[in-house]
């Protein structure tokens, strides 16, 4: 099983790995096109009312620019580490045995703007870049990878079962045919649904948690909802290949 999660804005500083090395990271194809956008990424650095434009950031932001300078010389971490937030904070990877987290490498992956999509045990430094970014002299991100990021994640799959996690704007940059989907909604007094982004991250978080560290090895969607339902959330099957997750 191979459980995609969204990246987040917010990452962690620091780290004790050596600088990145893009020939050690999982889906080896994707090198080409990581290695194009992290030189632009740093040469765009340069130029840092260019990078506030590009990368929408405001004039308080000198902290992400100098992440993107820094890019290729700052220390990694794994990628389950450096991502931080909401959905990080509800999959608790801090509280995984030495087990846990050997499956949660085994199991977890990890959209990118920058990389394409990672391993959670890949080596990698802070960046700044979303999956909406533009960056000067090239098409969008979607037109950059949708070409080769589908082929990498089915073949990193490995025909396994995939659940995708990951918000629309990084699904755009490649889906996975026959993937799980996940649709979090809150459920109103009155009956109505609706989408909230703290809840929708938070359950997801709690998804992937409960997919880590379940003995089990879901094979269709209807697993995937039982692993789910026995973590307490409570799930409704909408189709073949999207699980409602209803709070």
């Amino acid at each position: 099983m191979l459980v995609l999660l969204p990246p987040s804005e917010t990452k962690s500083d620091g780290g004790a790995g050596l600088p990145l090395d893009l020939d050690v990271l999982a889906m080896p194809q994707l090198t080409p096109v990581r290695d194009k956008l992290a030189t632009e990424l740093v040469q765009l650095a340069a130029d840092p009312d260019a990078s506030r434009a590009a990368l929408a950031l405001g004039k308080g932001a000198d902290a992400e620019i100098a992440r993107n300078a820094a890019l290729r010389t700052a220390p990694t971490r794994p990628a389950l580490e450096r991502y931080t937030g909401v959905l990080y904070d509800a999959l608790n990877a801090k509280s995984f045995t030495k087990a846990q987290r050997a499956k949660a490498y085994a199991r977890l992956g990890i959209g990118s703007a920058l990389f394409g999509a990672v391993r959670a045990g890949d080596p990698i430094p802070a960046y700044r870049l979303s999956g909406g970014s533009k960056l000067p002299g090239l098409p969008t991100l979607a037109a950059v990878w949708r070409d080769v990021l589908p082929e990498a994640l089915l073949a990193e799959a490995e025909g396994e079962l995939v659940v995708d996690l990951r918000s629309g704007t990084y699904q755009q940059l490649g889906r996975v045919a026959g993937a799980i989907t996940a649709n979090v909604l809150t459920e109103h007094p009155d009956g109505t649904r609706t989408v909230v982004s703290h809840f929708n991250k938070h359950h997801k978080g709690l998804l992937a948690r409960a997919l880590v560290l379940t003995r089990a090895e879901p094979a269709d969607i209807r697993a995937v909802a039982r692993v789910a339902e026995k973590a307490g959330l409570r799930t409704e099957i909408a189709s073949p290949t999207e699980l409602l997750i209803i709070t």
